[in-house]
């Protein structure tokens, strides 16, 4: 995960590794402005189902999405607009490579603050609980289904998520960074099953990183953007 950070210096040093011209205090809070620069967080893994290698991967990646966000954003507060088309254009490009690396640098975070717990513990009075059994018939059913997500993936991600449009918990499988991302849909619990988050470790063995993974879920983490989903949900219906 990354966390915004506002200040024109901090945009127009990335502007000058790109080689553009700095904006001014007055052209940054202008009504047209694209340009943002986020920020990795550091995280916690004490997980020993990881391996030190797996982890610093893991990090050196999430390090190059976010490199890469900045950059995009750069560039695209400096783009040609009105050359845009749907044929071909330095816009569309930039905006496709926009969603795919923010998904990137997001769903990483969400994915490291949602391991690694060594004290993992789902309580059946806890609202995670009720919802994913509510929504998925038991929780042990909730936990079938995900693991089948998970399984089933290509390189992409598994996530449950909850579904405006539906008002419910499901679970699904994100191709890439973003392909087949279901409209109106706030991820509470992400597994990283991309090649390199369990090769090094479990080589093609897929379901026992899968596995090892929902070990150490962070039940507490989980339970914070479940209540976020909550609140989402009363807006969603007025």
């Amino acid at each position: 995960m990354s966390d915004k950070i506002t200040g024109v210096d901090l945009i127009n040093s990335v502007r000058q590794s790109l080689g553009l011209e700095p904006k001014s205090a007055a052209d940054a809070s202008g009504a047209l402005n694209e340009a943002y620069v986020i920020a990795t967080k550091t995280f916690k893994l004490p997980t020993e189902l990881m391996s030190q290698k797996s982890k610093a991967a893991h990090l050196e990646l999430l390090q190059g999405y976010v490199d890469s966000v900045n950059n995009i954003s750069a560039q695209l507060d400096a783009v040609d607009r009105g050359a845009a088309n749907s044929n071909h254009s330095e816009y569309r490009s930039l905006k496709i490579d926009e969603t795919y690396n923010l998904n990137a640098a997001f769903l990483h975070g969400l994915f490291f603050d949602n391991i690694s717990d060594l004290r993992s513990q789902i309580t059946m009075d806890s609202l995670t609980y009720m919802r994913l059994e509510r929504d998925f018939g038991t929780f042990d059913d909730w936990q079938e289904d995900f693991i089948a997500t998970a399984v089933s993936s290509r390189s992409g991600w598994a996530l449950t998520v909850y579904n405006g449009f539906l008002d419910r918990y499901m679970n699904v499988v994100v191709d890439l960074h973003s392909l087949n991302v279901p409209v109106s849909c706030y991820p509470v619990i992400v597994l990283d099953m991309w090649e390199h988050s369990y090769y090094r470790d479990y080589l093609n063995d897929k379901k026992t990183y899968v596995f090892a993974m929902m070990k150490e879920l962070n039940w507490d983490v989980i339970e914070d953007r479940v209540k976020k989903a909550d609140r989402l949900a009363k807006v969603i219906k007025g």
